[in-house]
């Protein structure tokens, strides 16, 4: 397991043009690029709440293409949350997701604990080749959360993030940097009192 550090790890993984770039950048810069540039890799910052105190979020944009198996296996072992992405018009790009599940699977051993999203992205496109019931059902065998965006329209971007802090479960960690509580951490630190553990 990863050492506890002040850094909160998230690995963005996907086949090649699928948007993993756009829908990171949307996130930290709140940009869109029309253009297609191929990534190596790329790590960018945003401060966070994590534990009550202010930690980092390191979100690492990974290559779309297969050659730096070294450099994915890393990232699994150094990653605390995981987004998987494939492009609603392209069931190839939702193909390719398998053998990296299987990879965080081998990797990190019982997944049960790490939050993994797959992401159904280029939700605004017209031409689908995939259905969102067909996410849904794989995010069901996978037993990880889904959710469809768009990163050109700015869709469900910023949910998608917090949605995956939500779902890490070993330590306290949001998007909320100012004090200010969203409605559902208010819920849950109402409900952390009423009961104990035994």
């Amino acid at each position: 397991m990863p050492e506890q550090s002040n850094d909160y790890r998230v690995v963005v993984f996907g086949a090649a043009g699928v948007g993993k770039s756009s829908l990171v950048l949307r996130f930290v810069r709140g940009t869109f690029r029309e253009t297609y540039v191929p990534t190596i890799e790329d790590t960018y910052r945003q401060v966070i709440s994590c534990d009550k105190s202010i930690c980092t979020l390191q979100i690492t944009d990974t290559t779309g293409s297969h050659q730096f198996p070294a450099m994915q296996r890393l990232s699994i072992s150094k990653g605390h949350a995981f987004i998987l992405v494939y492009s609603v018009t392209s069931r190839q790009s939702m193909e390719d997701l398998h053998p990296i599940f299987e990879q965080i699977c081998q990797i990190k051993g019982d997944i049960q604990k790490i939050p993994i999203m797959l992401v159904g992205n280029k939700s605004d496109e017209a031409q689908r080749e995939l259905d969102a019931s067909e996410g849904q059902a794989l995010a069901s065998k996978w037993k990880c959360s889904f959710m469809e965006t768009s990163a050109k329209m700015n869709y469900n971007v910023q949910e998608l993030f917090q949605e995956l802090l939500n779902l890490e479960k070993r330590r306290t960690v949001s998007l909320q940097v100012d004090g200010k509580k969203s409605k559902q951490q208010k819920k849950k630190d109402k409900l952390q009192g009423k009961c104990s553990v035994m």
